[in-house]
């Protein structure tokens, strides 16, 4: 097990500060990790880690050619897979796969391309039975001409990942983010969208709103880890997983009520 970072090195003192409880020494945590309760899957760019909470052991992995998978953004696990989001970041014009994966053996099953590319796919994530997306923009580096962290756009998506329906960040999450955007996205049981930026030790709470198409800020927590993509324990509702890519190490912490963070 690696050492839990001090509170001191949450950016904002005005946010409340969630501390992490575990931490797991993770070789793949760059890009992001996934849990399912029993184990965390370390994400880089094309390789990802299975990792034992219980005893923070390494027990299985995948090692994908780096032209097939260049850019592995963040997983999940969903309907007995693991989902993950792919890009060819920082490559242009975009181009977004979804992969899927055995959970056990850790062998890739399939992909599925995405029919409309309006941005760098970060995030898929299922929740009430459908897949939601980020889409990323950036403002130079992998960003699209006449584009910026401003143009990120979060979708439902139908059945065949097609955008459904779509909104942007409000300007209070998108100052924060400049010159970046969204690296990381996962549900929550309390029917809120928790979201992580590139590079910030924060965490954007997010709601659809009831009418427009701009999503509601709800709060901002700070937390250990310093962006990328992140996931819920399906096991311990407020337990979610993160990483510091600097390190390699993938955090659990356990979050407060969504009423007392501050934005």
């Amino acid at each position: 097990m690696a050492a839990l970072p001090q509170q001191g090195q949450a950016a904002d003192e005005a946010l409340v500060y969630a501390a992490p409880e575990r931490a797991i020494e993770a070789v793949e945590a760059r890009q992001g990790v996934a849990s399912d309760g029993r184990y965390i899957y370390a994400v880089d760019n094309s390789t990802i880690g299975k990792y034992a909470i219980a005893t923070g052991t390494r027990v299985a992995g995948f090692a994908g050619d780096a032209e097939k998978f260049p850019h592995l953004n963040s997983c999940t696990l969903a309907r007995d897979e693991l989902v993950c989001a792919s890009s060819n970041y920082p490559a242009l014009p975009f181009r977004n796969t979804v992969e899927f994966f055995d959970p056990q053996t850790m062998e890739h099953v399939r992909s599925a391309d995405f029919p409309a590319e309006p941005g760098s796919l970060t995030v898929l994530d299922w929740h009430d039975g459908r897949w939601w997306a980020f889409f990323a923009n950036y403002d130079g580096k992998g960003g699209a001409p006449g584009k910026d962290h401003r143009h990120t756009v979060f979708a439902r998506l139908n059945p065949d990942f097609s955008v459904a329906e779509q909104w942007t960040l409000p300007d209070s999450v998108l100052k924060r983010l400049a010159p970046s955007s969204i690296s990381g996205a996962s549900w929550n049981g309390d029917g809120l969208l928790y979201a992580s930026g590139h590079d910030k030790p924060e965490l954007y709470i997010l709601a659809l709103p009831e009418s427009g198409t701009v999503l509601r800020h709800v709060g901002t927590i700070a937390v250990a880890s310093y962006g990328q993509a992140v996931d819920f324990d399906p096991a311990e509702q407020r337990l979610l997983w993160s990483i510091d890519r600097k390190k390699r190490v993938a955090f659990a912490t356990r979050l407060p009520a969504a009423g007392e963070a501050r934005r």
